[in-house]
């Protein structure tokens, strides 16, 4: 329930400065360029706001096409952890039981089928598997508050129709010695 109000507060705050924008824009006089009527788009608000809740601030960088792959990330690094927790674990009371001599106990389908050095090369694999999943976890979450980010740094960003380049090929005279050379030409327009 608190997620849920956090969240809702967090939404309510992204998207309330357009909303006093537009209220601004109103009362300005019409001789005004409209390039000072700009709104400044804050890279630190959709830094905070990506921290506080994945994919508020992609909300906020209006790419809302973003936020199902970021939780879709998220998901399967979830399924990932409980995977991994759940066999590390299974490996791990298997391995106690063994080292016990309990052949009838709670995990007894493994320790009368592994030894118990798989026991342990096992429980290591999904501890290793458990770990990297945990980073991955933690540069995915990183991941997408660089993205909001750089997204809020270029969201005022213009990209002209005269912005071009060409790639050709290209014969590259010799200075020094007789023979051609080819090479690839990239040419900027802007």
């Amino acid at each position: 329930m608190r997620l849920l109000i956090l969240a809702v507060a967090l939404f309510w705050l992204a998207v309330l400065p357009f909303k006093t924008a537009k209220a601004q824009t109103d009362s300005i006089p019409k001789d005004i360029p409209d390039s000072t009527l700009e709104k400044q788009h804050s890279p630190s608000k959709a830094t905070i706001m990506s921290a506080c809740l994945p994919g508020l601030g992609q909300i906020y960088n209006h790419k809302i096409w973003k936020v199902p792959i970021i939780y879709a990330g998220f998901g399967v690094m979830a399924y990932l952890i409980v995977f991994n927790t759940s066999y590390y674990l299974d490996y791990k009371c298997a391995y106690i039981e063994s080292v016990n001599r309990d052949k009838n106990g709670n995990y007894a389908y493994l320790v009368n089928r592994y030894s118990s050095t798989d026991l342990v090369s096992a429980r290591e694999y999904y501890r290793r598997n458990l770990e990297i999943t945990c980073l991955v976890s933690a540069l995915w979450y990183i991941l997408q508050i660089l993205d909001a980010t750089v997204d809020a740094h270029l969201y005022s960003f213009n990209i002209n129709k005269t912005l071009s380049m060409r790639v050709e090929p290209s014969v590259i005279a010799p200075v020094v010695s007789r023979n051609m050379a080819g090479g690839i030409k990239l040419s900027l327009h802007f």
